[in-house]
């Protein structure tokens, strides 16, 4: 899970902060850099081709490595290519190629994400979850680690162009890991079953249509697309739909605010290699060391409590940067509110990856993680694409306190899950006794 998650953690800054910084760098104006941040919709959709990640074999591959690992390959070894051709796009004259293959690396790198959370999730069980979440996000981090800090001492040093070739070639990591690591064995329940065949009892009554729609691909659809969302809305009943909407708003105060954070230290006078050092390489000790603090805590007060405490202190950190753009420049006070803002993502995030994979359903499990985990970035991606025009119109204090207060609904929605959670317990226990 390592090595795993610094190949998932590279490709992502490359087309989200980092190009924002870079795309800063060209004189590109801040309404057109937060546009690109939809590049990373991306990541919010995977969702509709999950089931084809979950259940279709690639031809050869998928025999010689398995289903999961066969997907990863494919996936990384397309994203060092597309990472390579943007290297060697001229930003000035091919702003729109640019952005192509953007797209291409945020599909790729999406793709790979699928897989990784599946196979996470089907190699240990529940209890191990949060502890596997927490080394995930370490090689994660560190992969943000280069491709925030390193990125930017590279391009000081040489070029952007030059960075993000060394960038492609790092993630030859990923793709020598999916070569050694073997294949998940997962075990259907009872239950699971029994879904999977009414399901294909009402395949069977569903009209086929010859050469267009035959009788296997209408069986596919259901079985893959279909039933995984149908097994996790009769798992949880009406209460599922409250369970996506806290999905949706946890984390859209970060994601929105990310999006303008490196423009942000640019235009308040930092300099790239001081952004480097600071907000990137300071900055990841302290999201190691909120990740450890969130394992400790779902391990000490299970996973409700952690939540809200997450939500909250990702809310508060923004207004910490709102009070920093009012600031004269200075590295201590931006390395105090890079360090607030790191630890409470770490918590945050460690906590809130163990709540999704506890929600998942080991037989569906790309398909529904991926649901989890597209709803979780989709409204902040659409959303920070507004991000420049916000700052543009209002100012950077404003749109930091604007991030903090799109905090809110996570914090009430994560206080209503507890409640829920100790009536659902409550009532068990009565029902034993």
């Amino acid at each position: 899970m390592l090595f795993f998650g610094f190949s998932a953690g590279l490709p992502f800054l490359l087309v989200f902060s980092t190009l924002s910084a870079w795309l800063r760098d060209e004189n590109v104006d801040r309404s057109t850099i937060g546009f690109f941040s939809w590049v990373g919709i991306m990541f919010s959709i995977k969702v509709f081709w999950s089931p084809v990640v979950d259940r279709r074999s690639i031809p050869w591959l998928s025999k010689k490595l398995g289903q999961r690992r066969s997907w990863m390959l494919l996936a990384q070894m397309g994203i060092m290519l597309a990472l390579a051709a943007m290297a060697m796009t001229d930003v000035t004259k091919e702003l729109t190629l640019l952005a192509q293959l953007a797209v291409c690396v945020a599909f790729l790198s999406a793709t790979q994400d699928i897989c990784i959370d599946a196979y996470r999730i089907e190699s240990a069980g529940n209890e191990m979850q949060a502890n596997m979440a927490a080394t995930y996000i370490f090689g994660y981090r560190i992969a943000m680690l280069v491709a925030g800090a390193g990125t930017f001492y590279l391009a000081d040093w040489v070029d952007w162009r030059f960075a993000y070739l060394v960038m492609a070639a790092l993630m030859s990591v990923g793709v020598i890991c999916t070569l050694l690591v073997s294949e998940p064995l997962v075990n259907i329940d009872r239950g699971t079953m029994e879904l999977e065949n009414e399901v294909m009892q009402v395949a069977k009554r569903v009209p086929a249509i010859p050469y267009l729609l035959p009788r296997y691909r209408v069986e596919w659809f259901l079985g893959a697309v279909v039933t995984p969302f149908v097994e996790f809305f009769r798992r949880n009943g009406a209460y599922a739909l409250v369970i996506l909407l806290f999905i949706s708003v946890f984390r859209i105060s970060d994601i929105t605010m990310g999006v303008m954070a490196n423009p942000f230290y640019l235009d308040i006078g930092y300099s790239k290699s001081e952004i480097a050092s600071v907000a990137k390489f300071f900055g990841f000790f302290m999201t190691i060391a909120g990740s450890i603090l969130g394992g400790v805590l779902v391990a000490h007060f299970g996973l409700f409590r952690p939540l809200i405490l997450g939500a909250v202190l990702v809310a508060l950190t923004n207004l910490l940067f709102s009070w920093m753009a009012g600031q004269p420049k200075d590295l201590a006070f931006l390395a105090t509110v890079i360090s607030a803002d790191n630890l409470s993502g770490g918590i945050s995030n460690v906590v809130f990856i163990a709540y999704l994979s506890s929600l998942t359903n080991r037989h569906y499990t790309a398909t529904q993680y991926a649901l989890f985990s597209s709803l979780m970035t989709l409204p902040g991606k659409f959303i920070g694409g507004f991000s420049g025009v916000m700052v543009d119109a209002h100012g950077y204090e404003w749109f930091f306190v604007y991030a903090a207060l799109l905090g809110t609904p996570a914090v009430m929605l994560a206080i209503y899950l507890m409640y829920r959670e100790k009536i659902g317990m409550a009532k068990v226990s009565i029902d034993t006794v």
